[in-house]
């Protein structure tokens, strides 16, 4: 499997197959991360599919009691998923059924990368992160393309690794991202609607090399 830095999200085959695009760009990154579109395709068993190319995040953004959250997140692990990403503000028990091995990677949702995101989730991203890290998160989601709101997640963070979306179509600089505390850039259009995904992978990796 890949190392390095970035996360390609693939929400849709409009233009590639999932698995195709994830195996040419496998080299490069350190993840795909699948959502609810793509799941809803092509099924389950794409997580199962994708894990044997590299690691993948499922973003599902658990949201719901811990009952069905739990449900869920079994059979994510039991697909094969490397991650989980779940909203904190759904609380710490919800957060917890997520966990529900001490084998699953939890990524908390503390603040989000569109306009909406301030009208209410961006505002409480300390007490978010305070529930994040008391759940036993791997890791939390924090935007790319908002460098002020990132900067001040990582003086918070301590150990949990920070997944930042926002990058390229949502007008985050994946530099930026890095130098402000991301330790995963997440980019999805920017890859999944190019002629050229390999290329521009390969560009976005040079250009944060020097930060791996």
């Amino acid at each position: 499997m890949g190392e390095g830095k970035i996360v390609v999200a693939i929400d849709s085959e409009l233009k590639h197959n999932a698995v195709d695009l994830a195996r040419s760009v496998s080299d490069y990154i350190y993840a795909v991360k699948v959502n609810w579109p793509l799941i809803l395709e092509r099924g389950i068993g794409i997580v199962k599919e994708l894990s044997s190319i590299t690691r993948v995040i499922c973003d599902l953004k658990l949201a719901d009691i811990p009952n069905t959250n739990r449900l869920i997140a079994e059979k994510i692990i039991s697909a094969g998923g490397f991650a989980i990403i779940a909203h904190a503000f759904c609380g710490m028990d919800s957060l917890k059924a997520v966990k529900f091995t001490e084998k699953v990677r939890l990524i908390s949702v503390i603040a989000m990368t569109h306009p909406g995101g301030d009208e209410y989730i961006n505002g409480h991203w300390e007490k978010l992160l305070k529930t994040a890290t008391e759940a036993g998160s791997y890791g939390i989601i924090a935007p790319g393309n908002n460098p002020v709101i990132l900067s001040r997640v990582k003086k918070s963070a301590g150990e949990l690794k920070i997944f930042s979306p926002g990058i390229g179509t949502q007008g985050g600089d994946p530099v930026t991202a890095i130098k402000n505390g991301a330790d995963f850039i997440i980019v999805g259009r920017t890859v999944y609607d190019s002629d050229d995904p390999v290329s521009v992978v390969s560009e976005m990796r040079s250009r944060i090399g020097s930060y791996d």
